[in-house]
């Protein structure tokens, strides 16, 4: 039924053991890779036919980007399952043509069993909740008033058969919004909107709410830079300044003064009406920058140092 590569920590991350144990409820062969050492783990793709792959979104990016190095098209690939940090629906159209594959989304936290608390279903429009496991809500994070349908905020969830350590109303800290409840061509229940961000990723910049979603989003309709990117928050002078390292793209990174000039003047003209602030943008050579096996971290906010 299929060969699943789980390329994710088996410590206390409960994804590792959670999906290695799915998996083989549906008699899947598995093969526990893990994470880290990229080469090995395209070699196991293409060794055992892995068709299906478990891991965080922009580590697939960098598996897609050591295997186009390598020369490398990972075909046996059918069935992508990312989770554990926000990503955009263009990240998943990169993922699907790099890679070949289907691409999944996935939600859950260790407080509540781990993996399992929403997932995609066929349709991929939003993530069908477990009803028989989970009561669902919306709130205001300020104010803890209860959203719609259609507004966004802080998921709260209380699980309904925990039994050594219950909760009730848990607050997640995950910004999301509870999607029409006109069912789905699947059948299925209540969706929730893909994870964009958290509450505490949220970055107050002079004033203005920013999330690290909202900045991947713009980088990555411009076909000039990247998949790569770190944000850097200072205060020079009592202001908040955010400056955004973003790799170039192979293809466009021709080293004329000029192009990096208007590269660099067009994605922050982007940022700017996309967030409504000024960032200042500094191009650096494709590879450069820090690949993560795990949850990316891609903001690094040093005012409290000034």
């Amino acid at each position: 039924n299929g060969i699943f590569q789980n390329a994710v920590n088996y410590g206390l991350f409960t994804g590792g053991l959670g999906f290695h144990y799915g998996a083989e409820k549906i008699a899947m062969t598995v093969i526990p890779s893990a994470t880290g050492n990229t080469r090995r783990q395209i070699e196991m793709i293409e060794d055992f036919g892995v068709t299906a792959i478990h891991c965080t979104p922009s580590y697939a990016l960098h598996l897609a980007e050591v295997a186009e190095s390598m020369g490398k098209s990972l075909d046996t690939l059918k069935t992508g399952i990312f989770g554990a940090e926000p990503w955009s629906e263009s990240m998943r159209s990169e993922l699907e043509r790099r890679l070949g594959l289907k691409a999944y989304d996935s939600y859950g936290l260790s407080e509540m069993y781990g993996p399992g608390v929403a997932f995609e279903c066929p349709e991929r429009d939003g993530l069908h909740i477990w009803h028989d496991s989970y009561l669902v809500e919306v709130i205001d994070p300020a104010t803890g008033e209860r959203l719609g349908p259609g507004e966004r905020g802080e998921l709260v969830i209380t699980p309904l058969v925990k039994e050594a350590m219950p909760l009730i109303r848990y607050r997640t800290g995950d910004i999301t919004r509870l999607m029409d409840e006109d069912g789905c061509a699947c059948g299925r229940g209540q969706k929730i909107e893909r994870i964009t961000g958290r509450c505490d990723d949220m970055l107050v910049i002079r004033g203005i709410n920013v999330f690290p979603s909202q900045i991947e989003h713009v980088l990555r309709t411009l076909p000039e830079v990247g998949d790569q990117f770190m944000v850097y928050i200072d205060r020079v002078k009592h202001l908040d300044e955010m400056t955004i390292e973003v790799e170039m793209s192979k293809v466009s990174f021709s080293g004329e003064l000029q192009d990096l000039t208007r590269i660099q003047k067009k994605i922050s003209a982007e940022l700017q009406n996309t967030l409504g602030l000024r960032t200042a943008v500094r191009l650096v050579e494709p590879g450069s920058l820090p690949r993560f096996e795990g949850k990316a971290r891609r903001v690094i906010d040093r005012r409290g140092n000034a």
